[in-house]
């Protein structure tokens, strides 16, 4: 008899994509490995990576490891993690609300505005509220724009208006009246407690209590905005993360196109 003969088959691992079942993927399909970090307001001590640790046995994570542990400041110590994910979502039954369009390049975006209006789109953007951050808005609106894409203001076909920062709801209406603008661009970088939902909330009232919310296309950005949310609170379009200007510039011309039509 051979050696080995009735040794048991090892399992083969389980490397087929089921997407009814995914989960993260670290190493190997369905390892569920993920990297996660968070800051705790205790001191940096053998104590406090245990806390550490406990708490991502809490959220669920199989042999979690403290890769990484720092003092922030005086009680206040910052942890990197790895550990395995044994929970899954049925990517087949996620449903999501979001902009669907087609995106245009920006010459395209020209010619559709030309052969549709015969005039330039005036847009005029701010972060309003008391958000001091521009990094946003200009993104989106000025010429060099970001990551290769070009802003608002570069196209031949839209007059454009960058407020800047700290601007009130009030003064953004006014001068959005004064510009008589087609379309409202706001962008909100600070988001900490829901700060962000409070202004835009405040500001769609506002234009509803002045009987002006119907005169313009509301869109609004950031990085934890997305296209439900936007919605909810009563704007038209909302875009997050990894949204760039001819995003905007394609919905912009689909939808008043849509809304011409119509009228």
């Amino acid at each position: 008899m051979s050696s080995g003969a009735h040794l048991p088959k090892k399992s083969s691992p389980d490397t087929a994509l089921d997407l009814t079942h995914i989960r993260p993927y670290g190493d190997t399909m369905n390892d569920g490995e993920v990297q996660l970090s968070f800051t705790l307001p205790i001191p940096d001590n053998e104590v406090a990576v245990e806390a550490a640790r406990q708490l991502a046995l809490k959220m669920g994570l199989a042999e979690p490891m403290v890769a990484h542990h720092a003092p922030l400041d005086k009680g206040f110590t910052f942890f990197v993690l790895y550990g395995s994910l044994s929970h899954y979502v049925d990517y087949t039954q996620i449903q999501v609300d979001s902009v669907d369009i087609n995106i245009m390049t920006m010459e395209e975006t020209d010619l559709f505005i030309q052969q549709h209006f015969g005039r330039k789109i005036r847009v005029i953007g701010a972060s309003t509220g008391t958000d001091a951050h521009t990094v946003g808005i200009d993104a989106i609106l000025n010429m060099k724009g970001y990551a290769g894409h070009y802003g608002l203001e570069r196209y031949k076909m839209l007059e454009t208006l960058n407020l800047g920062s700290q601007v009130t709801n009030e003064d953004f209406i006014r001068k959005a009246v004064e510009f008589d603008a087609d379309v409202l661009l706001v962008s909100q970088t600070v988001t900490q407690k829901n700060i962000h939902v409070q202004n835009l909330t405040e500001l769609v009232e506002l234009l509803e209590a002045e009987r002006l919310r119907s005169r313009f296309l509301l869109i609004i950005g950031g990085p934890r905005i997305n296209h439900e949310l936007a919605k909810e609170i009563g704007c038209d379009a909302g875009f997050g993360p990894g949204k760039y200007a001819d995003d905007v510039a394609s919905f912009i011309c689909e939808e008043l196109a849509a809304r011409k039509q119509q009228n």
